[in-house]
């Protein structure tokens, strides 16, 4: 007797992406979880719609991603978190998996404190956080720019884009790393429901 298969893993990333730069990395997640053999949403929440909203609440994942402007997440990804606060009230999205990706200009940018905020949103909501599972690159004498995860995050993925380039400027590592998040997020989504329906059983 064999086991029945079981359904894809459902992913959705709500991002939000002020000139380009994050769109780029919410596609590479997208294209790697969708690889990974997830079926993927891929929202944009500053024109998210109440079939969208749906969608959230039918996936088993949520990727959030947004630029970091001024050291956190920009304007439109607060509303759209605020606007969360309908699923927080009756834990809509409790027991999900979670994870994030940023980009600013900066190397640094207070990026960390764009993950930071995505993993307490996470947390309000009852969900699991998943990492970036990465060891950091670019950290010694014969490391280089051109390595997976460059620029050094644990959290998330996180990516630096020149500020005087469009998309086109986004790092092909940073391109890397956040479709390494992809493959992950699609993978322990696998996992959860696969240990969600052995429970079941």
């Amino acid at each position: 007797m064999t086991t029945p298969a079981l359904p894809a893993p459902v992913v959705s990333i709500a991002h939000h992406s002020g000139f380009g730069h994050t769109a780029v990395l919410a596609e590479a997640v997208r294209a790697a979880a969708t690889a990974a053999g997830a079926t993927v949403h891929l929202i944009k929440v500053d024109e998210i719609t109440e079939a969208q909203w749906e969608q959230l609440d039918a996936s088993d994942a949520i990727v959030f991603g947004s630029p970091t402007y001024m050291g956190t997440a920009s304007g439109a990804f607060h509303t759209f978190a605020e606007a969360t606060a309908k699923r927080w009230a009756t834990r809509a999205w409790q027991d999900k998996l979670a994870a994030g990706f940023t980009n600013s200009a900066s190397k640094s940018g207070d990026k960390l404190h764009t993950l930071q905020f995505f993993t307490v949103l996470a947390a309000q909501h009852g969900m699991s956080w998943v990492s970036l599972n990465l060891l950091p690159g670019w950290n010694s004498s014969t490391g280089s720019e051109n390595d997976l995860n460059r620029l050094g995050f644990f959290l998330g993925a996180g990516a630096q884009s020149p500020n005087d380039q469009g998309a086109e400027g986004v790092h092909k590592e940073d391109i890397a790393t956040a479709e390494h998040l992809g493959r992950r997020i699609a993978e322990q989504a696998r996992i959860f429901a696969a240990g969600r329906a052995a429970l079941a059983a």
